[in-house]
């Protein structure tokens, strides 16, 4: 006899944003689209990492801790909790209406409880409601007097090395009573829905928001080559309105679409089926004074900060490549942190000697690099000056790229990702382990706090966050030189 069919809080937020998705992610556990990949595991180890420190900041409680398919000894154990008086229950659980729910924190207070939901967020989102509403009716059901539901999130006012105020606690009882009410009807309608066949869902907007939806693939039709949609900095709305005009591609549109700089450039490309280059190209590359240097940062960004004046969630560089074009041809330079201490003043010195004697410091997509640098001047004061010359240096890369050039293999993206296979044809990402920042942040993160690392496993990561954030300088030298050829 098959297993009866349950929602759980993770399975009735899924059915609210889509019940075609819930029905695939239970009634096909094992897709591979559901398969946990090591950025996700990263994303889900932070969010359990600030469950974990959320605790601590309720302190005393119970908690109840089982594998997640032992239901009925999680409801056991939170029953024999409270009856012995617990004060404060962690991943309390609780199973009403065919639904189960395990709450954070739930406080016994005088005439009722609190019920804490964690979020790794900064603030309250419109999606932690229903998430709220769900637990608040699951845990009445089963007979408790709750007289406060709250979201429980990241507090971006906290600076370390003082975490008192790492967590606000929101009061949201009244959107939670009020979305409530609608909850037995939906849970209703979403376990017909599971026990029946696969929904019919049109594809939409709910595809993304307020997560992406794993099945995205399954249900969007592929899109043609050169597809509206990829038009730079186009809207939704202005998509939608050429497709429903039949114009599909951007070789469809009329010879009177009004269209500028990059996009204009983009549909030019596109209808020559040919690279597209400014004649004012050479000027632009003119602007950069050398001796050039190539500079990338690659950071962490951590929900519960680590050193001193960090914040949750800012970006500390930890990781950087420089090369640099000399006389004698191009030098290297590379740093990268491999523990958790802080790496911030290190990481400055070995930057300003990388970057001494560069008249212009380039990098791809310069803001953030010119964010990282001031963090650094804030953190390490005695290098204030010299971090100050450093960052008024730093050029740009990415619109001389925009402004000017345009491959019909770029696809409407300037990403660096994009650009340089289109215009190196013999350098690209493909042969490397870490393909993305994402996932050398997530690397990061492993290399600087995973205790648990073996010798081995560090050693490779070391080694392949090194030759990621070489390609990216890499990428912007043998990019420079393109450039040059292009504007001769």
């Amino acid at each position: 006899m098959p297993p009866a069919i349950r929602l759980s809080k993770s399975r009735y937020m899924a059915g609210l944003q889509c019940p075609k998705m819930l029905w695939w992610r239970v009634h096909e556990p094992d897709a591979p689209e559901l398969q946990t990949g090591p950025e996700q595991q990263a994303v889900f180890d932070a969010g359990n990492h600030v469950g974990e420190v959320a605790r601590e900041h309720v302190p005393g409680g119970v908690l109840v801790d089982f594998q997640h398919y032992q239901v009925s000894e999680k409801i056991a154990a939170t029953a024999e909790a409270l009856a012995q008086g617990a004060k404060v229950v962690y991943e309390a659980s609780f199973m009403a209406d065919d639904i189960f729910v395990s709450v954070d924190i739930l406080e016994r207070k005088r005439g009722g409880f609190v019920l804490s939901e964690v979020k790794g967020t900064l603030d309250v989102k419109e999606q932690h409601i229903p998430d709220v509403a769900v637990q608040l009716h699951v845990v009445r059901q089963s007979g408790l007097t709750v007289k406060r539901a709250e979201v429980m999130h990241l507090n971006r006012e906290c600076r370390h090395p003082d975490l008192s105020n790492l967590f606000v606690r929101e009061n949201v009882t009244a959107q939670a009573e009020a979305e409530a009410r609608a909850v037995p009807k939906q849970a209703s309608s979403l376990l017909k829905t599971l026990r029946g066949s696969m929904p019919s869902v049109e594809p939409g907007a709910h595809c993304t928001d307020p997560y992406e939806c794993p099945f995205t693939g399954r249900c969007w039709p592929t899109l043609p080559k050169h597809h509206v949609s990829t038009l730079y900095r186009i809207s939704r709305k202005k998509t939608t309105q050429l497709v429903e005009a039949g114009r599909h591609t951007l070789a469809d549109l009329p010879s009177d679409f009004a269209a500028t700089g990059a996009a204009l450039r983009q549909i030019e490309s596109v209808r020559k089926r040919r690279l597209v280059v400014a004649p004012n190209l050479a000027d632009a590359l003119s602007e950069l004074t050398a001796p050039l240097a190539f500079l990338d940062f690659e950071t962490v960004s951590l929900p519960i900060p680590a050193w001193p004046g960090c914040s949750p969630y800012a970006q500390i560089p930890v990781q950087f490549s420089c090369h640099m074009m000399t006389p004698r041809g191009l030098a290297h330079s590379a740093w990268i942190a491999e523990g958790p201490a802080d790496p911030r003043e290190a990481l400055a010195a070995a930057l300003l000697d990388a970057c001494s004697g560069a008249e212009t410091v380039l990098a791809y997509n310069a803001p953030f690099e010119k964010r990282c640098i001031m963090g650094l001047k804030e953190a390490v004061p005695r290098f204030a000056k010299k971090l100050t010359q450093l960052h008024d240096r730093i050029a740009d890369l990415l619109p001389i790229v925009r402004d000017h050039v345009y491959h019909p293999d770029f696809n409407g993206s300037f990403s660096i990702k994009q650009v340089l296979p289109a215009l190196v044809h013999n350098l690209s990402y493909d042969d490397l382990e870490i393909h993305d920042g994402s996932a050398a942040s997530a690397a990061l993160a492993s290399l600087l706090f995973q205790a648990d690392l073996s010798v081995t496993a560090r050693r490779k990561l070391k080694r392949d966050l090194l030759a990621y954030c070489e390609r990216d300088t890499l990428a912007m030298v043998r990019l420079y030189e393109r450039l040059g050829e292009l504007g001769g």
